[in-house]
This record gives C-alpha cells, structure tokens and sequence, in this order.
C-alpha cells in the first residue's frame, strides 16, 4: 500500500495525516512518523501497514481518552468503559488508561476523595458513599482511606434532624421517619438510634 501524501493537522498539534492510496486516512502522532520512516510514495509491506493501522487506533484512543479525562474526573474504569463504548479494543483502552494514569490526568486516589467529600457535604453516610464509590469504579482497596474524610456520623445526622425538625419537638411518627429517612443516607442504625433517643424517643429498629 503506497503513501499518496502526508499532512500536518491544522487543528490538531502534533498530528500527522496518513493518506494511502485507497483513499483511507491515518492519523498519527509525529513521533509515529519518525518510528516507522514513512514519506510520500513509501510503498508500505503489508506488515507495517497493519503495524501503522494499530498505531493510528491507539493514537487516537490515547486523543479521546485525552479529550474525557480532561472534560471530568474519571476513574480508571470509568474511562476505560467509555473508551471501549466509543469503539476502542479493550487492550487499547486499558492501555491509555494506563497512560494518562501516568500523566497523573487519572487519579482514582483522588477521585475518591472527591466523592467522598461531596457525598459528605450533602448529608450522606459511609454505606451511601461506598455504594457512589463502587458504582464510579474506585478500586475499593481505595475506600477505606478515602472514607476519612468523612464527617463523624453524629455530627451529620444531627445536622440533618436539625434541618427538618427546625427546632419542633420529635414526634414518635417524625421518629420512624427520619429515621428510615437517614437509613437511606447510608447510616447505620447503630448511629441514628442513641441520637433519636437522645431526643426523647425511644425507638425500636426499624
């Protein structure tokens, strides 16, 4: 397969446009173009030219990949997952994640503290953040650490009965509740229930 000619992208830095004789375009990264040797008229062996397609795949996986992790915080997964979704091989999304894992563009370490502290600030509890943490794909051996961050349990159920109470006496029906209510925050009954009580209802599990 012979080169026809070979362009620098105009809207993309360091990106090198391929054109073959069948009219399919490449894209590759400058540094391609120097490892494989290629100029116009290149008579490209079948080989290579399979060799320089998997180049030009795994450029441009590394471009979107590039492109998601700088738009939002992903983790390793989630990039991953997106990539493969977009059309890239597995073995190239893996790899990219990889890569901008060693760019520090992917950072699962602070992705969970992200979320930890944003689920924190919005009056959640451990079981609802670790549930957030296991659907955005933070490696749970990251969990633990990153669950210190955490407000203490009383401070933020007490914050949350304060808001809805709004300085009116606990009733038994406000009771069960909040507390089914605090339940679904991710709070463990061993946290609500001393503190319901503290109020002046004495309350069973629910």
């Amino acid at each position: 397969m012979r080169i026809e000619r070979l362009e620098n992208s105009k809207h993309k830095q360091e990106r090198v446009l391929v054109y073959l004789e069948d009219g399919t375009l490449l894209r590759i990264t400058g540094a391609e173009l120097l490892q494989f040797g290629l100029y116009q008229g290149l008579d490209l062996p079948p080989e290579t030219l399979e060799e320089l397609r998997a180049a030009a795949r795994r450029s441009d996986t590394r471009r979107r990949g590039a492109s998601m992790a700088s738009g939002r915080m992903l983790s390793k997964k989630e990039l991953t997952e997106r990539l493969t979704k977009k059309g890239a091989s597995p073995d190239d999304a893996a790899e990219t994640a990889d890569w901008l894992e060693d760019l520090g563009a992917v950072d699962d370490t602070a992705y969970a503290g992200v979320i930890v502290r944003h689920y924190g600030a919005m009056g959640c509890g451990a079981a609802r953040v670790r549930q957030e943490l296991h659907r955005r794909g933070v490696p749970k051996e990251l969990w633990d650490e990153a669950l210190k961050q955490l407000p203490p349990p009383q401070e933020a159920i007490e914050k949350f009965l304060c808001a809805k109470l709004r300085g009116r006496p606990l009733t038994p029906e406000d009771s069960r509740r909040l507390a089914a209510a605090l339940q679904r925050r991710g709070f463990s009954w061993q946290d609500i229930r001393p503190i319901l009580n503290g109020l002046g209802q004495e309350i069973d599990e629910t």
